[in-house]
């Protein structure tokens, strides 16, 4: 599949959108529903729901394992989710990630690609899942992820076996 030309703001650069259509190379989006804030208590009605929770794990996850990801090229990372920029730059600056995550606020991209998504307090996140784009095409995808912190040592194996 192609991927739908879609430009959404990175976490790096608002101003700058980033159209993943046109990344070169081979690309690994890894979408998340939501991180949670520094001190939220996270609701029992949150854990209720298979696959929501895990995002800081599986985002750290991608953030250890992004030298490994690069000597099997991979040339550009991005974690995604319906959360506005702002709030994504405070997990980024919280957890040091070296890449950069890419907001979906108006789920352009969820909807462009027919992602699965659920609902949780009146707005649609995204399930958990990782894509491998090649050139603006969609060569391989993970779904669903558990345990999420497990993500990228699954994408490492496809590279591995590639």
């Amino acid at each position: 599949m192609t991927v739908p030309s879609i430009r959404l703001p990175p976490t790096s650069a608002p101003e700058s959108p980033v159209d993943v259509s046109k990344l070169q190379g081979l690309s690994i989006i890894f979408c998340y529903p939501r991180t949670g804030a520094p001190h939220e208590v996270v609701p029992p009605e949150w854990d209720a729901i298979p696959g929501a929770r895990g995002c800081t794990p599986q985002a750290c996850s991608f953030r250890d394992y992004l030298p490994d990801l690069r000597k099997y090229g991979v040339k550009n990372l991005y974690g995604l989710s319906t959360q506005d920029t702002p709030y994504q730059q405070e997990v980024h600056d919280r957890v040091h990630l070296p890449y950069d995550l890419l907001s979906d606020e108006k789920l352009e991209f969820m909807k462009g690609l027919d992602l699965p998504y659920f609902e949780y307090k009146d707005k649609k996140l995204t399930k958990r899942l990782s894509i491998a784009i090649e050139d603006g095409r969609i060569v391989k995808y993970w779904y669903p992820i558990f345990p999420p912190d497990s993500n990228a040592q699954e994408v490492l194996q496809w590279l591995e076996e590639r």
